[in-house]
């Protein structure tokens, strides 16, 4: 079947894309504009917005050829007013509408489990109001709600578990990490919608994918610890309160520890295994019978002691540079004068060429720390640095073996700029 697969840059749309592919199907990911395709894709990537994609005429077009609609894409934390009904419920809309114009009648959608009235949150309400839109078609539909999703690697709520696992001699939870989830490895769920797109079986049903086992978040960081090879550590209970706190400063510099995945995570996780084996005939792994079966390798001791260690990295940067460019336009007319004689000047433009340096500091510093176009932004950081060290050690050489270093100390800044560009990235 040729199968269009819309969030195929996401942690688990890479995952379906790579299963379904294997089963011979051909997969077309739907990827959001500027990101990455999975890579040795057979078909070529198709570019879709959510946000704006909310008329049908605007998916026709996509869904030439195409056999059936696999649908992973979505939003946790909306940032700007209405993304999330636009991504969860219009677009989608909009894409079954073409799909019954462009007789394509099988469409599958992986939600949430966690996507009730109940929870009370913009995500929870919206994806629902998804569920309820592809319900309401004369489509061959399934709807999906798994619990936890997690793989051999990590994206999001995943990654934030190994992070705290990962800590050094302790472990931080919230409330004791006594909160329940039902975690299914992603290639259990995989197994459910190559399923649901090549049988009848599913058509008509709203389907929970759970594991068979209930586990707290205390055991799921714990065992992630234990999966890292790490030994044992203390287990810290966070009080609610600033548990909550440290949610709203989520909201404000991004990431999967926000209000949202704090209203998610105390609404609950949990389904009827039993039923989804009942409706399937599948027997998912258990929670670490899974683990075992895809054992640790260094890099994910890296990825996981380094979460916690890139936002500090970046806002080290990023202070750097402003700090620099404040320093620097404070002390603009004391320097003039050295660097008139340097580049032989008048000291009115030498004043204005430091005032104009120190302005692109504090610009780069702002984009840094908004973590703009990481790899390209490494470049530019670079070749300033370099630029102010050649000027510097030229005019001045004596700031190269000067007791405090003040040009040795480029260097590790080059080495922390290269470092923060190499883990910026999340996918």
């Amino acid at each position: 079947m040729r199968i269009l697969l819309l969030g195929a840059n996401g942690f688990i749309g890479r995952e379906l894309w790579a299963a379904l592919q294997a089963r011979g199907h051909a997969v077309v990911p739907g990827i959001r504009r500027g990101s990455r395709a999975p890579a040795f894709a057979a078909e070529a990537a198709i570019e879709i917005d959510l946000a704006r994609d909310c008329d049908a005429q605007a998916w026709i077009p996509r869904l030439r050829g195409i056999d059936a609609v696999v649908n992973c894409a979505g939003i946790l934390q909306e940032r700007g007013s209405g993304r999330a009904e636009a991504i969860h419920v219009h677009a989608p809309a909009a894409l079954y509408a073409a799909c019954l114009r462009s007789n394509v009648r099988r469409v599958v959608l992986v939600s949430a489990i966690s996507a009730t009235a109940g929870a009370g949150t913009a995500y929870a309400r919206t994806k629902l109001a998804g569920e309820d839109a592809l319900r309401s078609t004369a489509l061959e539909w399934v709807v999906f709600r798994p619990s936890l999703v997690y793989a051999r690697g990590a994206y999001g709520g995943t990654a934030l578990f190994r992070a705290l696992a990962a800590l050094p001699g302790f472990v931080p939870l919230p409330c004791d990490g006594g909160q329940a989830f039902q975690p299914i490895h992603v290639d259990d769920l995989a197994q459910a919608v190559a399923m649901a797109v090549e049988s009848d079986a599913l058509v008509g049903r709203t389907v929970e994918p759970v594991g068979p086992d209930v586990v707290t978040l205390r055991t799921i960081v714990l065992d992630y610890r234990r999966w890292l090879g790490l030994a044992p550590a203390i287990v810290v209970s966070v009080p609610v309160a600033l548990a909550k706190a440290a949610a709203r400063i989520g909201d404000l510099l991004g990431g999967p520890l926000n209000s949202t995945a704090w209203a998610q995570l105390e609404h609950g996780n949990t389904g009827d295994a039993n039923a989804y084996a009942e409706q399937t005939g599948l027997a998912p792994l258990g929670w670490q019978a899974a683990l075992a079966r895809h054992p640790s390798h260094a890099q994910d001791r890296w990825h996981a002691r380094l979460y916690f260690v890139r936002p500090l990295l970046r806002l080290a940067v990023a202070l750097l540079w402003i700090g620099s460019g404040v320093v620097g336009w404070a002390a603009a007319a004391r320097w003039a004068g050295p660097l008139a004689d340097g580049l032989g000047v008048s000291r009115e433009m030498a004043a204005a060429l430091l005032r104009v340096s120190c302005l692109l500091d504090v610009a780069l510093g702002a984009l840094v720390a908004a973590r703009w176009r990481p790899a390209p932004l490494a470049a530019i950081q670079a070749a300033v640095v370099v630029g102010y060290t050649a000027v510097a050690g030229a005019i001045a050489p004596a700031l190269w073996w000067d007791p405090f270093g003040p040009l040795l100390k480029n260097l590790p800044a080059l080495a922390a700029i290269a470092a923060l560009a190499a883990i910026e990235e999340d996918r």
